[in-house]
């Protein structure tokens, strides 16, 4: 909203109005999931597991049948102690959302007020801003270059009245990822009262030995947030479970306003069933990281610009600005072929498209689709 903007008094309105901003929100657009035309289309557009997820984790949804009429454990108490045992961290301080989404949106609520700001990247994932916003706190972007964060970018950002940074790493909707040593300089530059959110969405996808996720610079710090979400690698998405680490006193602040019972006693099974299933993990890694480099060089071969360097399960695919050979015409084309892809053009990138790891007949058919789109004769 404009600093010169009238000031409604909402107590004379004819009508109930939403506090000042609200609906200057851009409300969150999710991937497509239909096709006219296709019961059942090649949905590739969620960054949702292609592999589903693991039967244990199955079994142990069902067993939460005869439970509905049940609340759920306030403190998610079973995966609390799975997910200590398993990353060594202290269950007190971990925080846990319906989706890694409500994490994010804890902290924003719990540290900005009016006047205050947030930093994330040029591209960052839309529902950290969506949750300052609703603060009435100021969301700057800072630029980023070759698709990359920039720690000085982001410290460019950084006034008196900054309280929060969220940096995902790997990026979403980019892929890209920025060494650990970047991180900790990042943080080292930082006032002391400023919240670096490490959001790990990604992260389990990402094996270079430079890259780290920051618990243990979580664990030693009084000001870092790492996150982490049971959607991607696990394959958990419908049930919307996410968890952060934090500093103890940041974990109690935040359980102040938490909703009582936000995850479901379904969930907390599941998660802990897939949290133990190495097995499905090691499976869902070994498809991304055969399909991914294999993605990536046949995409470049049709002429197409793939962001290079993902670290994630998808790839970022940058198109020409030709009439005929754009974006949006892509995603429309594939959509005819019943295969489903993300539109990026609220995150500022409108000549890209982000393309989810799929199965073996899921990336063929695609990159088949994309040759017969990208052919001379598809333009006449």
């Amino acid at each position: 909203m404009s600093d010169d903007a009238p000031i409604l008094d909402r107590s004379k309105a004819a009508k109930p109005l939403p506090k000042a901003g609200i609906m200057d929100i851009h409300a969150y657009q999710p991937g497509k999931a239909q096709a006219a035309g296709f019961a059942e289309p090649v949905k590739l557009s969620a960054n949702e597991n292609p592999l589903g997820s693991s039967g244990k984790a199955h079994e142990a949804f069902a067993s939460a049948e005869r439970s509905l009429h049940v609340y759920p454990d306030p403190r998610a108490s079973i995966i609390r102690a799975a997910i200590s045992e398993r990353y060594k961290v202290e269950p007190e301080r971990l925080i846990f959302g319906c989706g890694s989404d409500e994490v994010f949106q804890l902290l924003n609520q719990t540290f900005l007020e009016p006047g205050d700001n947030m930093v994330q990247g040029q591209y960052g994932f839309a529902a950290f801003a969506i949750g300052a916003y609703a603060c009435q706190a100021e969301v700057r972007r800072a630029p980023e270059p070759g698709y990359r964060i920039d720690v000085d970018e982001l410290l460019n950002c950084v006034d008196d009245r900054t309280r929060l940074i969220f940096l995902a790493n790997p990026g979403n909707p980019t892929g890209t990822w920025i060494p650990f040593s970047e991180v900790r300089r990042l943080h080292e530059a930082l006032p002391p009262s400023v919240v670096l959110v490490l959001d790990g969405a990604y992260g389990e996808f990402c094996a270079d030995p430079a890259f780290d996720d920051g618990l243990e610079l979580a664990r030693t710090s009084t000001n870092v947030v790492v996150t982490h979400t049971f959607s991607k690698l696990h394959g958990l998405a419908a049930l919307r479970i996410g968890w952060g680490y934090a500093p103890l006193e940041i974990a109690q602040a935040v359980d102040r306003i938490r909703l009582p019972f936000n995850t479901s006693i379904a969930a907390q099974r599941a998660a802990v069933a897939a949290l133990a299933d190495t097995d499905f993990q090691d499976a869902t890694l070994e498809l991304t990281e055969t399909w991914r480099p294999w993605l990536t060089q046949q995409l470049g071969g049709l002429g197409l610009e793939v962001v290079s360097g993902s670290a994630a399960n998808f790839v970022l695919v940058g198109f020409p600005k030709l009439p005929g050979r754009t974006a949006a015409e892509a995603e429309a084309f594939l959509a005819t072929r019943g295969l489903l892809v993300r539109g990026v053009g609220l995150y500022g990138l409108p000549d890209h498209l982000r393309v989810t790891i799929g199965l073996e007949p899921h990336n063929r058919a695609l990159v088949d689709a994309l040759a017969d789109f990208m052919a001379p004769t598809a333009a006449t």
